[in-house]
């Protein structure tokens, strides 16, 4: 038995030294290195394969074999550096350029957004994704059992908590947590709904404005949208209000921007524009607080009043200038062939 563990382990020392013989790089050297001394090298093989257990001698002599092995390839090592050919390449000369990586383009458009925001003077807040009905709903004037909750694509989590499917819950935080306005604030957070189209995703950004003060008016809430509009897009779009109803807010308004393939004409060589069709793009809604949800925020609505606004981030990067995105859900890819682009 003696002789038989002796003639394995002899065979594997008379196969590297032969392996040896025959490298020629150091790249060589290295599979022998896994091939014998590696997890599922030869040498580790005969620890399994020989009854070890049986006669301790056996792994001493195995241990001998593998100090022999790291000595051999150590010495071909020394000996192929040692020859002018192992120089392979100029020391001098600068290594390889590693991949950069670059701000995600919904990252770097939320960046824009509260830059633009903080200018006015907008502080910025996030609030909760998970929240309970008062805030999303009934404290923002839409009760249980109202028909407008009939449009929302909600995600449900209990009877009484939900996804936000939007940024409007902020509003309540806000008036709470500041209890005497003024209130500049922009909440930028997650929102979801149950669609997914080539203008849906079910996870997207939003951005909420609310502003709250004595005398705030519509006029007010003009300027700082076309102040945005025309920092984020450029000074040649230009925006306009389009009466719509909101339950939150009263007068209500869908914020339109011209477009910036056709500049608002709706033409492009005499052929309707692919992108809008009539010359503008629908933003995002707006309007002013309704009284019911400043009470519902506890303060007076004979004494206060204020504006709130609500955008989809996405939307608003699909929309600027150069920027050619035919499917939101492009944004959520990683395909490096893509993102490289931006």
């Amino acid at each position: 038995m003696a002789t038989d563990y002796k003639i394995t382990i002899e065979k594997v020392k008379s196969n590297l030294i032969e392996d040896i013989s025959k490298v020629g790089t150091v790249n060589d050297l290295k599979l022998l290195d896994i091939k014998y001394l590696g997890r599922q090298g030869e040498v580790n093989q005969l620890f399994k394969s020989l009854p070890i257990k049986e006669n301790p001698l056996i792994g001493k002599d195995i241990n001998e074999l593998k100090n022999l092995c790291a000595k051999l390839l150590s010495e071909m090592v020394d000996h192929l550096l040692q020859q002018p050919s192992a120089i392979a390449f100029d020391v001098t000369i600068p290594g390889i350029q590693l991949p950069k990586g670059t701000k995600h383009l919904i990252t770097k458009a939320i960046e824009d957004i509260e830059s633009i925001f903080n200018q006015l003077g907008f502080v910025r807040r996030r609030y909760n994704e998970v929240e309970t009905d008062w805030y999303y709903a009934e404290g923002l004037n839409i009760p249980k059992g109202h028909p407008a909750r009939d449009d929302q694509e909600t995600f449900y989590l209990s009877e009484d908590v939900v996804l936000t499917a939007h940024t409007s819950n902020g509003q309540l935080h806000e008036m709470e947590a500041i209890k005497v306005p003024p209130i500049k604030m922009i909440n930028i957070s997650k929102t979801y709904r149950r669609q997914a189209d080539a203008t849906h995703s079910p996870m997207f950004h939003q951005f909420e404005g609310l502003v709250i003060d004595k005398d705030i008016n519509i006029t007010n809430l003009i300027g700082v949208t076309e102040y945005f509009a025309k920092s984020y897009f450029g000074k040649d779009r230009v925006i306009r209000l389009r009466p719509h109803h909101f339950q939150f807010t009263e007068p209500s308004f869908e914020i339109d921007i011209s477009c910036g393939l056709c500049h608002g004409t709706g033409k492009i060589r005499d052929k309707d524009c692919k992108i809008c069709k009539s010359g503008w793009l629908e933003l995002g809604g707006a309007g002013m607080v309704h009284p019911n949800v400043l009470k519902n925020g506890g303060l007076d609505p004979e004494k206060y009043s204020g504006f709130a606004f609500g955008w989809g981030v996405e939307r608003v990067l699909m929309m600027k200038s150069g920027l050619s995105l035919p499917d939101l859900r492009l944004l959520y890819t990683d395909d490096l062939r893509f993102l490289k682009q931006f």
